[in-house]
């Protein structure tokens, strides 16, 4: 009356593969998004554009967090774009 459950546990490796792959390219989607975010609104004065140009395109998605959450609601404040 139980079953086997050798099937599921095959298939675990594809699902989290499956997982892993559509979380990274959400995560590549987001860093492209922030990118050209802040290649197209941030103000060039100074060198701030270029710096986090470098941060989001050196760092990827740590970089995109932290311009998403840092200088973008900053940019928005001071800018209004």
């Amino acid at each position: 009356m139980h079953s086997d459950p050798t099937p599921l546990l095959a298939l675990l490796p594809i699902l989290f593969f499956i997982v892993m792959g559509i979380i990274g390219l959400l995560l590549t989607v987001f860093w492209i998004w922030m990118l050209v975010d802040c290649a197209t609104k941030e103000p060039s004065q100074g060198n701030d554009k270029i710096v986090w140009i470098l941060v989001i395109a050196l760092t990827h998605w740590i970089g995109a967090l932290i311009d998403f959450l840092v200088r973008r609601p900053q940019r928005k404040r001071e800018c209004g774009v």
